[in-house]
């Protein structure tokens, strides 16, 4: 079936000058870019991205916990990660696009890989090219420097997308 799903490359992809290679892995999968852009986004806009939902949060926190961090509360503690990634997104360009293809969005994580880049698979984007981890994040006080964003499900992705792209 075919799908569009939002990926965005995140401040360190784009500082690090990986804005087309890490294109090139979803391209060589057989995904189409059919929206591109760079910008700075602004905090309203990163707001609504990373918005306050305590589900979200609790998988944060608990990401960290399952990575060795000393997590008491995995709620409070993926409040504390969602502030500082909402910093993070907001600290240099990004890049948003849209990737359709058939069974676009369970084939664009698959490519991205693991949150974790330490954990993720060769041959994907965060385990080829990542350079951080969470546990090391974690201990600086700071998100995870893990180069993209990818859309978690369908409903996900068409919020997205309307957020990213729907006045255009």
């Amino acid at each position: 079936m075919k799908q569009q799903t939002l990926i965005i490359i995140k401040p360190d992809g784009v500082e690090r000058n990986l804005i087309g290679k890490i294109i090139s892995y979803y391209e060589e999968a057989g995904l189409k870019v059919i929206r591109l852009k760079m910008v700075q986004a602004d905090r309203d806009l990163i707001m609504k991205h990373y918005e306050e939902n305590e589900d979200y949060m609790r998988a944060i926190g608990q990401k960290s916990k399952d990575a060795g961090n000393q997590v008491r509360d995995t709620l409070e503690y993926g409040r504390m990660i969602v502030q500082s990634l909402r910093d993070y997104m907001t600290s240099g360009p990004v890049v948003p696009m849209v990737l359709e293809g058939d069974d676009a969005i369970a084939r664009a994580r698959k490519i991205t890989g693991f949150t974790d880049p330490t954990q993720a698979d060769k041959g994907t984007i965060r385990g080829d090219l990542g350079n951080d981890s969470i546990a090391k994040a974690n201990s600086e006080g700071r998100p995870t420097k893990n180069l993209i964003h990818a859309s978690g499900n369908g409903e996900e992705a068409e919020k997205e997308i309307e957020l990213w792209f729907g006045e255009e």
